[in-house]
Parts: C-alpha cells; structure tokens; sequence
C-alpha cells in the first residue's frame, strides 16, 4: 500500500518516451496540469496535512540530477512532503551562496514551527552494471560516497554536531532496485533491497541501532520511508526493469520546483545552486546526446525546461520571471554553443510555478505551442 496520494506511473505514461517531441511536450503540459489538480483537491491537500500532523519531521534530499533518483517514489511517500536539492551527481557546497541561503532559510523556517529537520544525503550506483551508476562522477561509487560524507560534515558545520534540530542521513540509492542504503553513524549500513515485510516490526530497533543519537520523533518519522522502501523494492522485483534502470531522459530541467516531475527517466534536474552553472548543464546536455545516438530516445527533439517557484503575487512573481527567463537563456547558450548541432534539435519553454498549487504557468516558449 501506497502513502501517496498522486498516482504513479502507468504503463500509457511510460510509451511517452518514444512519441514525436511535440506529442511529448503536448503531454507533459497536460501531465503538469493534472498534478497541480490533483495536489490542489481537498483529498490531497487534506492527506498531506494528516500526513504531516502523524510526521512532523522536515524532510530535505541531496541528490543527483539524474532522473532515475525519485525518492517519493522509492519510498511511497506523498509528494510535497520532501523538498528536494538537485545537481550533477549530487554534488554541493553549503558554502554556495545561493545554496547556503535557501537551506538554511528553510531549516530556520521549520524550526520556527517546532519541528526538526532530516537532511537526505544520498549517492547513487547500480549493483548491476558500474557504467549505469553516476556519470558525474565518472561512475566512481566510492568517490561519490565519500563526498556525501563531506556534505554531512558541512550540515554539521553549519547547523551543529549535536543533530538536535538537523540530523543529516548518508544514503545510497541503488537504482537497479530503487533501493535505499542507510549508513549508520558508527560506519553501519544497512541495505533495504535485504529486507521484506516479515522485518517491519523489527526495524524500529533497527533504526535506533543504526542512528542513536536521532530524536525520537525523527527515527519514527523515518520508519515510513523505511517500509515503504522495502514495499516499493518487492514491487520492483516483479517488474520489467529494462526501461528505467538505463538513462532515457530527454529533457533537461533547470531551476526548481520540479517535484511534478515524479516519474523516472524523463528529466535531468539541475538545481541553480552550483557557481558553475553551465558544467551541470553540459554534462546534461552530454547524456541527451547520447540517449538520441543509442536509440534510447527519438532523436527528433528534446525540450529545455526552466522554472521557478513563487510564493506572492506581485513583485515575488515578477522577479520570479525573470529568474527563470535568465535560466533559460543562460542554458539554451550553453548548449548552442558546446552542442551546436543537438542545439537544432532543442525546444526551449519557461515557465514560473505557483508554489502552494503547483499550477505551472508558461511565459515564454521557442517551437512549443499548448494544446
């Protein structure tokens, strides 16, 4: 059984991967405007809050922008309970400016409420092929590893050793599986994939072997995520995994917001956190290239993506345009000018969102229409 209240991929959602470029962004317009439907309704708006009441715990996810990586998915979680952070192989420094402003914004935002915060540190890799791992770590899993461990070291740095109000985790994601590997604060790990529903009343102790100096609150806001990992896990036991374990994106997404966005292998994210912006964006571009030149995707077109949210009309959506209309310019040159020939094939549409809705609202678009 499922937390979340939005559905999940269906089998007529995963064909989109092979459709014209202009059916496919037909679509996924279509499928930005039934989420913000569904995530506004009073039945979803009603389960988060409940949700939240049960688990006050904030949640926040490090993670790559590849889109094999859903945690809400992977967890059976309701979307709009976890504020992701995204870039090239999810690789950060809280000493980014715009990325040190904007967590800790929100860490002392939710503690103003009285509640805590759950910092997600996640690396990725595949137990069934190294070169399906994590490309912006040139498919290195210790490396990407080890620098988890240096973002857990700046959480500390920033927010204090003593995890009282922000307790960061260090996870893998194996995405083979969609499975989750914790790793405990005394160098413990403990892989999701090896367990089932005959150990849920046991993961409770689990839990606090592998993290005892978690609050209380905190390990049992984490147990959701836990079950409905190993729930999820068995149900990806029993499904062809062919199409999702590889990259198949064909749309590269820049700015924030996306959370919409909660089905594998359509997009490449990339948070506007890194000082080097166009890095991510090439790298992005790169893995495009190739899913068209391996047949993984047609190789008629892709769509570039920019968006940013607001929370007030008036001079909060004005700025918000131009920050997305900046974003996408500044991605469209890069491409055009390191990839001028994928370039031809790029469709370029910017949007704001309106943040307590979701409802995505295009202002300007390049060879897009809206049906």
């Amino acid at each position: 059984m499922t937390n979340s209240t939005l559905p999940h991929a269906s089998k007529d959602d995963v064909i989109i991967h092979g459709m014209p470029i202009q059916k496919r962004i037909d679509w996924l317009i279509h499928h930005a405007d039934r989420h913000s439907q569904e995530f506004k309704s009073p039945e979803s708006w009603l389960a988060r809050s409940r949700y939240q009441a049960k688990h006050p715990t904030d949640i926040v996810a490090f993670k790559c922008m590849d889109g094999r990586i859903n945690i809400p998915v992977a967890t059976n979680t309701p979307y709009g309970i976890m504020l992701p952070f995204r870039n090239l192989g999810g690789r950060f420094h809280l000493g980014w400016p715009h990325l040190g402003e904007v967590l800790s914004e929100h860490v002392q935002s939710v503690a103003g409420q009285g509640r805590r915060t759950l910092a997600l540190v996640t690396y990725h890799y595949s137990k069934g092929d190294p070169l399906r791992g994590c490309a912006g770590f040139n498919y290195d899993t210790a490396a990407a590893r080890s620098h988890t461990f240096e973002i857990r070291r700046q959480v500390e740095a920033v927010f204090g050793t003593g995890h009282g109000t922000v307790y960061p985790l260090v996870c893998g994601f194996e995405t083979d599986e969609d499975a989750l590997v914790l790793h405990g604060s005394d160098e413990e790990v403990l892989d999701l994939s090896t367990l089932s529903s005959e150990n849920y009343d046991s993961l409770p102790a689990m839990l606090a072997q592998l993290y005892p100096d978690m609050p209380d609150q905190m390990r049992h806001d984490l147990l959701p995520l836990v079950r409905g990992n190993i729930a999820h896990i068995a149900e990806v036991k029993h499904t062809n995994r062919e199409l999702n374990i590889e990259h198949r994106e064909w749309m590269i997404c820049i700015g924030r917001g996306f959370d919409w966005l909660h089905m594998p292998n359509l997009a490449l994210i990339i948070g506007p956190y890194s000082p080097d912006l166009a890095d991510p964006i090439r790298k992005a571009a790169g893995i495009i290239e190739a899913n068209m030149r391996a047949g993984r995707i047609p190789d008629d077109g892709f769509l570039l993506l920019a968006e940013t949210p607001y929370h007030e009309i008036g001079v909060d959506h004005a700025r918000t345009e131009l920050k997305s209309l900046f974003l996408s310019g500044f991605a469209a040159d890069v491409i055009r000018t390191e990839f001028p020939k994928l370039a031809e094939k790029m469709h370029v549409l910017t949007a704001v969102l309106a943040w307590q809705s979701r409802a995505m609202e295009i202002i300007d678009c390049d060879t897009v229409h809206r049906p």
